[in-house]
């Protein structure tokens, strides 16, 4: 039953019970002995106002140089939506190098753990995440704002760490919130030479061979997630973001194709510009043409239905 209707329900009974128990007083109590439940209506009233149904976190994930900062200022946009960019609790990419100074991060609890003289169990820092999503998706809810976590999934699967050996995000979030996923993609010999041009080689053996391994085990571990591909997105913006829309249970408004990139956010890495259009591939040199036999490239391409 909707919630209006319990609560019309639940008053009409209590009107019924209280006006029952006023003429049962009246009858047979004195005239100035307290009224048995003076404040039960509004208790109950006060309670049905509180009821609200939990909103669910939306969570974006992809790995880097794969057109994700293009869509997610597209999805911030949208009305009544707040994105937080590159988000992971557990990345080890923001630390400051052995003998450097950490950067000036006043309002970051996580960074200070990070920085402590004395090592913090990844539990406390889950928690303090946890714990953080909990207060902001609380206070949005009331304002009917949704929630976007673009999570960065780079630090976990594309770095000198075992992916396995912590928990993703993902499950992170889905373990505390209701969640509404999504995982986009792009073809893996444009990210990997995106990659290579940026010179983030944070992974070894740095080639196309070992990138496609690391994306197959992202999408193992997202692998009940909708998949959209940037491809898909900038040949038909529309109707992408509309069906991203769709599974991210956020408001469709195409209007927002038009004013993207008066959003500023972290992480934008790639060719800019103000129009949504495919870009031409970058040179490709001889040695990654020659990994393109490769069996987790060609695994990778026809699991996501690419040309290799």
């Amino acid at each position: 039953m909707p919630a209006n209707d319990l609560h019309g329900v639940l008053a009409e009974e209590l009107d019924e019970a209280l006006s029952l128990l006023g003429d049962y007083r009246n009858e047979t109590t004195p005239a100035n002995v307290a009224e048995p439940f003076p404040s039960l209506l509004g208790l109950c009233e006060e309670l049905c106002a509180e009821i609200q149904p939990q909103e669910p976190v939306r969570g974006f994930y992809h790995l880097a140089c794969t057109g994700g900062t293009l869509m997610s200022k597209c999805l911030a946009a949208l009305p009544n939506t707040i994105l937080l960019s590159e988000i992971d609790p557990l990345s080890s990419l923001g630390r400051a190098r052995p003998g450097k100074k950490p950067k000036f991060m006043p309002t970051d609890l996580l960074n200070a753990l990070n920085h402590s003289t004395r090592a913090v169990d990844d539990n406390v820092k889950l928690g303090v995440f946890r714990a953080a999503i909990d207060s902001i998706l609380s206070d949005l809810s009331k304002k009917g704002i949704k929630l976007v976590l673009r999570v960065h999934a780079h630090s976990q699967f594309c770095t000198s760490i075992e992916a396995s050996s912590r928990p993703s995000v993902h499950d992170v979030l889905k373990s505390s919130f209701q969640l509404r996923p999504l995982v986009s993609v792009r073809h893996p010999l444009d990210s990997f030479l995106a990659l290579r041009a940026n010179e983030w080689e944070h992974f070894q053996p740095f080639c196309l061979e070992e990138y496609c391994r690391r994306t197959i085990e992202f999408l193992d571990f997202h692998s009940e997630c909708e998949i959209v591909r940037y491809e898909d997105f900038v040949a038909d913006p529309e109707k992408a973001l509309e069906q991203m829309c769709s599974v991210l249970d956020l408001p469709f408004e195409p209007l927002v194709l038009d004013m993207f990139d008066a959003i500023q956010i972290s992480g934008d890495s790639g060719r800019s510009g103000s129009l949504i259009k495919e870009r031409p591939r970058r040179p490709v040199p001889q040695v990654i043409e020659d990994e393109r036999t490769a069996g987790p490239y060609q695994a990778l391409c026809a699991r996501l239905d690419y040309e290799p």
